[in-house]
């Protein structure tokens, strides 16, 4: 493990908070209060530079370098089932938004080392945060550091930064004076980027203000990992109806398996934060109450994650 776990990491109170949302998509639904055991968290992203660290440590290879398995992907065809990995390619023009294939593409060569496929590398992104981490080598880096990956709710918790009725991490308006205070999406998603914030893709981690506990980019940059599994609302606000669960840990792994590809039996993760591709015209989940599934064998090129250390 690294010599020092604990360095940049930042404490988060115990607490109880209002954790999800009545306002925005059903799936943050119902609001509801959970108590939370303090805890202590990664206070950026991970890096490149970092997860380099452990890779040569360790000699690790993620999930976008292997081959899938074709007993996984019953049907596929077998010239499909390369070592790869999602890279968001914008298209020229509007295009429809019901379908993400118009922007994302399974690559070839992609991973961790070749964010947007085998012919890049990471010259100038070593203080970007890592991405093309499936859930597996994400919790492989947490435990070589000694550390874990936070639950649904100890990351709401942390990205709040002590706020609380507010509609973003830093309050009521999405760009404060013209400001962004994180790493999204201006313009019309897919495909006009207006840059408002100066990055077309990842932006160098503390790039934008700490929200009120001192961590960068809990919001945008890039999606983040958590071990809570998903379900289509919050299990614990209806399992304790008459009070706020403590230190829930989310929703059954079975349960977490897409209905919609009951033959493909991978089960999801939440992911948090929202990434660079969040936009106001699409995918507004640039607020800690948002959450998203991820299958946990999936990396891309906008998901990465922190860690957290608990004492006891």
């Amino acid at each position: 493990m690294p010599t020092d776990i604990a360095k940049d990491m930042v404490a988060v109170p115990a607490g109880t908070f209002t954790m999800g949302s009545d306002a925005h998509y059903p799936e943050e639904r119902p609001a509801h209060p959970v108590t939370i055991e303090g805890f202590d968290v990664d206070r950026h992203q991970v890096t490149n530079t970092e997860f380099a660290e452990f890779v040569a440590a360790t000699g690790h290879v993620t999930v976008a370098e292997i081959p899938p398995d074709p007993e996984d992907y019953p049907g596929a065809l077998p010239e499909m089932l390369y070592a790869g990995s999602l890279v968001f390619i914008p298209p020229p023009g509007p295009v429809d938004l019901r379908d993400i294939g118009n922007w994302w593409s399974f690559v070839r060569g992609a991973d961790w080392r070749h964010p947007t496929g085998p012919d890049s590398d990471l010259t100038d992104l070593e203080d970007h945060p890592v991405v093309h981490v499936a859930f597996a080598d994400a919790m492989a880096y947490s435990v070589w550091a000694g550390k874990d990956l936070p639950t649904e709710a100890e990351w709401e918790r942390a990205a709040w930064g002590g706020m609380e009725n507010v509609e973003y991490a830093w309050g009521d308006e999405l760009m404060p004076g013209g400001r962004p205070m994180a790493n999204f999406w201006q313009g019309e998603f897919p495909w006009q980027n207006d840059l408002v914030d100066g990055y077309l893709r990842t932006a160098p981690v503390g790039s934008f203000p700490a929200n009120g506990y001192g961590l960068f980019d809990m919001i945008g940059n890039v999606w983040e990992w958590t071990t809570s599994w998903y379900s289509m609302s919050h299990p614990e606000a209806v399992a304790h109806a008459c009070c706020g669960p403590v230190n829930p840990r989310g929703g059954d792994e079975e349960a977490s398996i897409d209905p919609s590809q009951p033959e493909i039996r991978i089960p999801r993760k939440v992911i948090k934060g929202g990434s660079h591709l969040c936009a106001p015209n699409y995918c507004r989940r640039y607020r800690p109450a948002a959450r998203f599934p991820e299958p946990i064998d999936t990396s891309t090129s906008h998901l990465g994650f922190r860690c957290v250390s608990r004492s006891g």
